[in-house]
């Protein structure tokens, strides 16, 4: 048997040795599914290092609200908002496949890409040891999420709708509270073990989601790139669209691109509604075309206001996919769409509505 990688010991050749060992039995196995390989070529997964989404313009969208959805329409117990603890069991593993399938089928029926983000936000050390996770269920369970996205882009995936799956990394600590914060060499040793179980998984990238300040954003980025994988850094901001610390989403942009000599494939906003953060992008400005993807809240709440809520504010479906047509008509380059808290699959089809010329109503 192989041993674990978290287990291993002695420099950082042998841990990589061992990381190409536990590649080439994944590879391996990939190679005895046809139907596996068909996939991966469509989609020009991470073995390339192409990302359809960066081909053109196209759309492609994303899910919405993953743990608001669960929490409050399917009822369903996400402690510390941990939506990978659902795969200890057979039926919460069908509830994340019911989930994605939903959007997922939305994708495809509208011709559209799909970005398949894995329930892996909260699968890092420490969230998963508060859950009761050592590092190495922890890597078994980042493998899980990833293994069933491998099997819905099976599913759903076509020519005129390719998939890619990204491996969702979370904040070390409050997504909304940027308080302990690591320097960059920390952040990059701490989600390094994450990010090389999501690639043993096979992910086309990794994406640093709901990111509130500056040198964690730099450390996932320089972990991912260590590896060789595309890495995404999506911010979340204030109602006043700076970053929790202050600081503002140009300065992140230009700082975290001059540390990583432009590592991230591309930045995203989360966790904001829009009207949030509208003014900030400037359209036109080099550092706004870095900008290719927003999943904003439902909600016009602060991040302080929604932590007092005791019920879901949904806000109005309608009204969130035009404010998405509007950004992207002043911003055309902003190609990937989806949602954030208190948005479902209403708020998705809501943007095919407004955003795709075949729905869209005069």
């Amino acid at each position: 048997s192989v041993p674990t990688l978290w287990d291993a010991e002695g420099p950082a050749s042998q841990r990589e040795a061992l990381l190409a060992r536990r590649l080439l039995q994944h590879s391996s196995q990939t190679r005895s599914r046809p139907d596996r390989a068909t996939s991966s070529q469509i989609s020009m997964g991470s073995t390339s290092k192409t990302l359809p989404q960066l081909e053109s313009d196209r759309i492609f969208l994303t899910d919405g609200g993953m743990e608001t959805t669960l929490i409050f329409h399917e009822n369903l117990e996400l402690p510390d908002f941990a939506s990978f603890d659902l795969l200890r069991t057979p039926e919460g593993t069908e509830a994340l496949r019911k989930y994605y399938s939903t959007y997922a089928a939305m994708a495809r029926d509208h011709r559209v890409g799909f970005i398949l983000e894995s329930a892996t936000w909260r699968a890092n050390p420490d969230w998963g040891r508060r859950l009761g996770y050592d590092s190495e269920r922890l890597a078994e369970f980042n493998a899980k999420a990833i293994e069933l996205l491998h099997e819905l882009r099976d599913e759903f995936q076509t020519e005129d709708s390719p998939m890619v799956i990204s491996g969702c990394i979370g904040p070390r600590g409050d997504g909304y509270d940027p308080k302990d914060k690591m320097t960059a060499e920390e952040a990059e040793e701490y989600h390094a073990e994450q990010i090389r179980a999501l690639k043993i998984a096979n992910v086309d990238l990794v994406a640093g989601i709901t990111i509130n300040y500056l040198e964690e954003a730099i450390g996932i980025t320089k972990a991912a790139q260590a590896l060789d994988l595309p890495a995404v850094i999506s911010f979340t901001l204030e109602t006043d669209g700076r970053l929790p610390t202050g600081q503002t989403i140009q300065e992140a942009i230009e700082k975290v691109d001059a540390a990583t000599d432009a590592g991230p494939a591309y930045f995203m906003i989360n966790c904001a509604h829009a009207t949030h953060f509208e003014d900030t992008l400037q359209p036109g400005a080099e550092w706004t075309r870095r900008v290719r993807g927003i999943r904003p809240n439902a909600s016009r709440l602060s991040h302080a206001e929604l932590d007092e809520c005791e019920t879901l504010d949904d806000g109005n479906p309608e009204e969130f996919g035009r404010e998405c047509r509007d950004l992207r008509a002043l911003m055309g380059h902003i190609n990937i769409l989806g949602g954030c808290c208190g948005t479902d699959h209403r708020h998705l089809e809501a943007i095919c509505s407004a955003c795709l010329p075949e729905d869209a109503e005069d």
